[in-house]
């Protein structure tokens, strides 16, 4: 039988940044009907070889071959004139308006735009069983239907070349197997799909074919058919990637946080939280699951001391009050959602960021005076202990990669071993091998007592890590059920807000 001949290819694709080569010499070939995963660590120069493809950088070497002929893609613009869309990681759509209303932005209609584009969204919607009502106001839809959207809007453009940059990172379950659906359809039509993902049972389970980027290079071009996930963590990382279930440590019976009662309201005063009620016990990890928007922010920012609330919490047997300062000094750690906003200074020194909950204290400080040497030691043994890998210790941490970035405010928030341990998506967007270190971390700090309340939208995270899991929908709390109690399916379904009582739940 004849090799069908590629769609794509990218040949010898080289670029290069100032003291670092983000690609070299990668090949890649797509055909059509095919779906590829491009896999790698942060920083592994995936971004950068899909922004060549979508126009947005130039190789400094190689050539694109799109059909057989070479090609020079100079902007997105001229990608998308030559059938290669984009469907973000975060869509880019505007709430207030409605699905037509956002898919006639850029198209060229110039009387009636959204009124015109109806009839060809609803048909391309039916053909590729891509659900989206096109009146339907975007601030209304769930993360799954604004996925879509994105998709309607690249298939509107001609797209015939889908890059797919981690869709399902905020999807549930249910709606993964959806946006699958939807891909296999895509395939079934002859587009051809780039999926990229760290989630490596979806890789396996949706893709043809996989590549394999490590520091630039192909480390690995093979089909999916025998493919391994220990196989495939390996070549990323260039070490064995230990994937059975991390927790295995007893739980105490002692009850370290108790919360009863617990009502919030949101920043726009609505009702966030709905009378939670639970208790984590010593040397246990609790997780929290939930559709982003359903009070897990507001459940953290009270317990860290961020945001005003009525009930009662108990911390070791005493009533926790206090803004953020009294709470860490009462033993809460908080890793926030957003690292960059919340969790690091980032003009500042990685030294510095470092001291941040100490700052003016010693010894690390006496009053108004700083003392460099005690910063910098602290900061070195800190670097040293959690691998934080930075060209100095006087680096500003915006400068970090996401990953080190994450290991700055583990080693500060850490620093004097709390008890209740606060950790709000902690390895969101971060690669295997960064993951894996994180997870190590706090489970290492369950071993000396203390207790994580860990929330994740990542389901294989909260089953591989927690000893017990509740549900979050609307602000009311449904658990925490045994983690043994419960599938990702019924969990996702929860997530929903089906409400029902898991076999074996306690």
């Amino acid at each position: 039988m004849t090799p069908v001949p590629p769609l794509l290819e990218l040949i010898g694709i080289t670029k290069r940044f100032p003291g670092v080569i983000a690609n070299d010499g990668v090949n890649l070939e797509l055909r059509r009907g095919e779906i590829l995963a491009l896999l790698g660590e942060n920083g592994a120069g995936k971004s950068t070889l899909m922004s060549i493809l979508y126009g947005l950088y130039r190789p400094d070497e190689g050539e694109i071959r799109l059909a057989g002929q070479p090609v020079q893609i100079g902007s997105p613009a001229l990608a998308l004139r030559m059938g290669i869309g984009l469907v973000p990681q975060h869509p880019v759509l505007v709430g207030r308006h409605t699905v037509a209303e956002n898919l006639a932005l850029g198209v060229g209609a110039a009387v009636m735009p959204a009124q015109r584009l109806e009839p060809r969204i609803r048909a391309l919607a039916l053909e590729y069983g891509l659900a989206v009502d096109p009146r339907a106001r975007v601030s209304d839809l769930s993360p799954g239907e604004k996925q879509r959207v994105e998709i309607l809007r690249a298939l509107l453009r001609g797209a015939e070349v889908l890059i797919l940059d981690e869709p399902t990172s905020v999807l549930t379950p249910q709606e993964a197997e959806s946006l699958f659906g939807v891909m296999r359809g895509l395939r079934g039509a002859g587009k051809s799909l780039i999926f990229i993902s760290h989630k490596l049972e979806e890789v396996l389970q949706i893709c043809d074919t996989i590549t394999v980027l490590r520091r630039g290079r192909v480390v690995g071009n093979l089909p999916v058919l025998g493919a391994t996930k220990e196989g495939l963590a390996e070549l990323m990382v260039g070490r064995s990637v230990n994937f059975e279930r991390k927790r295995v440590s007893p739980v105490c019976d002692m009850p370290l946080l108790e919360v009863t009662d617990l009502s919030a309201k949101s920043a726009r005063g609505l009702p966030a939280l709905r009378d939670l009620s639970f208790t984590l016990h010593r040397g246990e990890v609790l997780g929290v699951a939930g559709v982003a928007g359903n009070g897990q922010s507001e459940l953290i920012e009270v317990l860290a001391g961020l945001r005003p609330s009525t009930g009662r919490v108990m911390l070791n047997g005493r009533k926790l009050e206090g803004g953020a300062a009294q709470r860490f000094k009462a033993g809460v750690a908080h890793i926030p959602e957003d690292r960059i906003q919340m969790g690091i200074v980032p003009t500042m020194s990685v030294a510095e960021n470092l001291t941040l909950r100490e700052y003016g204290a010693a010894p690390l400080a006496n009053g108004f005076w700083k003392d460099a040497n005690a910063i910098d030691q602290n900061a070195q043994g800190a670097v040293k202990t959690f691998d934080i890998a930075t060209p100095s210790i006087h680096t500003q941490a915006r400068l970090l990669s996401g990953g080190n970035i994450q290991k700055v405010i583990l080693a500060r928030e850490l620093a004097g071993n709390p008890k209740l341990i606060l950790a709000v998506h902690p390895t969101y967007g971060l690669d295997i091998g960064a993951t894996d270190s994180v997870h190590r971390t706090l489970l290492e700090r369950t071993t000396r007592g203390a207790g994580v309340l860990l929330v994740s939208e990542d389901l294989e995270e909260l089953m591989s890590l927690s000893d017990s899991i509740a549900v979050l929908y609307h602000g009311s709390l449904h658990g925490p059920f045994p983690v043994n109690s419960v599938t990702k399916q019924q969990i996702g379904l929860m997530m929903t807000g089906a409400n029902f009582e898991p076999v074996g739940a306690a």
